[in-house]
């Protein structure tokens, strides 16, 4: 028992993990999985912060001298979604490969060179577009995160919690968005680091703004994290697996099947985040649009943890089944607000609807990632009826249900990118709004058939 707690003590391999096993679980493992949550979360929301800075960025770059239009405007914004979803792909395999502990305090330590660069250049305002196109899809590290993060959590956790544990670590990560939002318009606003932070730089109108305030802010939280990761978390050695083992995934069915749902929440909800201050500015360009952006963010992220506790108790597939069904509802309500040659539009209604799209984004996004560790634990029993009950099992169904996570993070990512595109693209706002409502309804029809129907094939 003492070789046991002082290999739990953290920032060490664990080489006996057994969530599964009710003693295991009460005895010590609890405790290990609470600490190794409690630093991943603030971790993942800097990542989120710095995936996400540009989206209140870029609404200022014009104010301080800086000649780039609105499509312009909008790949910023648009591609560390891009870089983001790329580097989880290859993020989401990585936590079997180094370790959980030295891959967050490697990747949390990454997100510095964007912020700081960030930092520097925007001070200067012959800085080429060329250049922050650069910092933008740096700041894809950040995205990347995400990926590593769900599936380093989920080896922690029973199966049985993994909806709860995932929901906080994701729902409280994806703060971050929020956060941002809300921060950098505050700490643009003062000289924050002094003389050492630079010169202020001067609007049209005369007022002063530190923007580079908005890279430099998060530099001294992502040190204090990275240490903490590196000296607090743990490895777990049966989690160890090659990118070989973990390839298994791109053979099950359901891992693509959930690519598919995962991308209509998270998609969803972190394309909404980045495009949300455009989108408020084009349509009501009256409303200072940083005033108000920063509450879908917050609600989403809010409700994933919410999303994930219920679908523990009433079903991963039915609350998501039922969520889907809303978010198109909401769609038609935002739709409906917007400003058109017949109508003014409402600012509160658009408002209030984009609030409860924001909301099940987040609800979406917990209870489809509690489906993910039940589909598979089902699967696997079902290919090995001889091994039910056996740790050898457990293990298999936590490498593939991380992969997956992590896997089906990535792809879903890619809605940072797409859907701000689609808004700045021919489609238009509308156009694009038709076309997510479209892809709603087929995750609807997904959801119902193969896995909320009765006799579905894998019920969760």
């Amino acid at each position: 028992m003492s070789n046991r707690k002082e290999e739990l003590k953290g920032g060490r391999v664990i080489t006996d993990w057994r969530p599964e096993m009710e003693d295991f679980w009460e005895n010590g493992g609890k405790q290990v999985a609470s600490r190794n949550l409690w630093i991943s979360i603030p971790a993942l929301l800097l990542a989120f912060a710095v995936w996400m800075v540009w989206s209140a960025v870029i609404v200022n770059l014009p104010e301080i001298g800086f000649d780039f239009d609105d499509g312009q405007l909008f790949w910023l914004a648009a591609l560390p979604g891009l870089s983001g979803a790329t580097l989880r792909i290859f993020y989401s395999f990585m936590v079997p490969i180094f370790g959980g502990r030295r891959w967050t305090a490697i990747s949390t330590a990454s997100l510095l060179i964007p912020a700081v660069w960030m930092g520097f250049a925007v001070q200067n305002p012959d800085t080429p577009f060329s250049v922050f196109v650069i910092i933008a899809l740096l700041c894809g590290f950040g995205g990347g995160n995400f990926a590593s993060s769900m599936s380093n959590i989920s080896f922690f956790y029973p199966a049985k919690k993994q909806g709860t544990a995932l929901g906080l670590n994701a729902g409280l990560g994806n703060l971050g968005v929020s956060v941002v939002q809300f921060v950098v318009p505050l700490v643009i606003g003062f000289g924050f680091f002094g003389a050492l932070g630079g010169a202020p730089q001067l609007t049209a109108s005369g007022k002063e703004l530190y923007l580079q305030n908005a890279g430099f802010v998060w530099v001294p939280f992502i040190i204090l994290v990275s240490l903490a990761a590196w000296f607090l978390m743990n490895d777990i050695a049966s989690a160890k697996a090659s990118f070989k083992d973990q390839s298994v995934i791109f053979k099950r069915k359901h891992n693509w099947i959930m690519c598919v749902l995962y991308m209509a929440t998270f998609g969803s909800f972190i394309g909404f985040s980045a495009a949300f201050p455009m989108l408020i500015k084009q349509a009501f360009p009256d409303v200072n649009a940083l005033q108000f952006a920063f509450l879908g963010p917050l609600v989403g992220a809010l409700f994933r943890p919410a999303g994930g506790w219920i679908a523990d108790k009433l079903g991963g597939a039915r609350v998501t089944l039922w969520n889907y069904i809303i978010m198109v509802l909401a769609v038609g309500a935002v739709m409906y607000f917007l400003p058109s040659e017949t109508r003014e539009g409402s600012f509160i209604g658009y408002l209030i609807s984009f609030m409860v799209l924001f909301v099940t984004t987040g609800i979406g996004n917990g209870s489809t990632f509690r489906m993910i560790p039940v589909i598979f634990k089902n699967v696997l029993e079902r290919e090995h009826p001889d091994r039910v009950g056996t740790e050898p099992l457990f293990v298999e169904i936590r490498k593939e249900s991380a992969a997956v996570v992590g896997f089906t993070s990535a792809i879903a990512a890619y809605g940072a990118f797409f859907i701000p595109k689609m808004f700045g693209s021919g489609l238009g706002v509308y156009g694009t709004f038709i076309a997510l409502i479209a892809y709603y309804l087929v995750c609807i029809v997904l959801t119902w058939w193969y896995y909320s129907r009765s006799n579905a094939e894998a019920p969760c």
